[in-house]
């Protein structure tokens, strides 16, 4: 059996709604948004700031339901400020193909369509 690293989730060009240098470090990302894109709480991501060109992992912390919040936490605030443009991806091992969920997102981070 041979596995891959495919891409299993994406959230495309959602802002950066606030940034907190004294937290422990993650990305806090409304449950919504999580749950349109099956990622969960404690999942490695990777970050790419699109607006400034930063990449960085980290993982997920839920945020509540229906705020839009995506909080960057720890050192990757010192990498991303609010009204930043990021996409936050996740990728699974897989030997067989897989069928990401991709989430376009509106500019207060609101689920509108899959791509």
């Amino acid at each position: 059996m041979r596995l891959r690293q495919v891409l299993s989730a994406k959230i495309h060009r959602a802002t950066v709604t606030e940034a907190n240098v004294n937290y422990i470090g993650s990305i806090t990302i409304d449950q919504d948004l999580l749950d349109a894109v099956d990622m969960v709480p404690g999942e490695l991501v990777h970050v790419w700031n699109v607006t400034n060109g930063e990449r960085l992992e980290t993982y997920t912390i839920s945020g509540a339901r229906g705020t839009g919040v995506i909080c960057m936490n720890g050192p990757a605030a010192l990498r991303c400020e609010v009204g930043h443009k990021v996409i936050v991806a996740a990728f699974a091992l897989a030997d067989e193909p897989v069928e990401p969920k991709v989430a376009l997102v509106d500019d207060e981070n609101r689920f509108t369509a899959y791509a």
